[in-house]
């Protein structure tokens, strides 16, 4: 996976959206904005895409995306459960057309036996109601995982929302 990749997709979604007129919204954890960063790169964005969260606490999750307390406590941050509520959270607050949520471990730290560095739970939701969870173990050192994460979000963004 390389930043060409990532800056490769986002070309290709912001013609897609473009071309639909349609929005796209992210909240992020582990990437700590590295998608909506990938999204601004690209040279006319503002006409798809006009917010996106960085929710690294499970605080913001709750407050700004309506993550369940009860969710976050039962499962932790790094679950299915968590990223379907941050996807749903989120295309609302936006009111976008496909949203993107990601958490996960990044490292060097913080894993355990149940999720180990590298795991990351992502969330999609699509105006239409449709919502999609996805999990990835990814390898490597912590900008290693943050920038395989941001690729598969915006892959499967593309393939199973955008061009779908």
């Amino acid at each position: 996976m390389s930043e060409k990749r990532l800056h490769e997709l986002s070309v290709e979604i912001g013609a897609a959206l473009k071309a639909k007129g349609w929005w796209v919204t992210c909240a992020e954890s582990c990437t700590g904005g590295l998608i909506a960063k990938a999204i601004t790169d690209i040279a006319g964005s503002s006409a798809w895409f006009d917010r996106g969260f960085v929710t690294y606490s499970n605080a913001a999750k709750h407050e700004l995306l309506g993550v369940s307390e009860s969710t976050l406590e039962q499962y932790g941050a790094v679950s299915e459960q968590v990223v379907h509520e941050m996807a749903l959270g989120v295309l609302h607050a936006a009111g976008a057309d496909v949203a993107v949520s990601v958490s996960g471990i990044a490292g060097p730290d913080g894993g355990s036996a149940e999720k180990p560095v590298g795991t990351v739970w992502f969330g999609f939701a699509g105006k239409d109601g449709r919502v999609l969870t996805a999990k990835q173990q990814f390898s490597g050192d912590r900008e290693a995982v943050r920038l395989q994460a941001a690729v598969f979000s915006l892959q499967t963004a593309l393939r199973e929302f955008i061009k779908n």
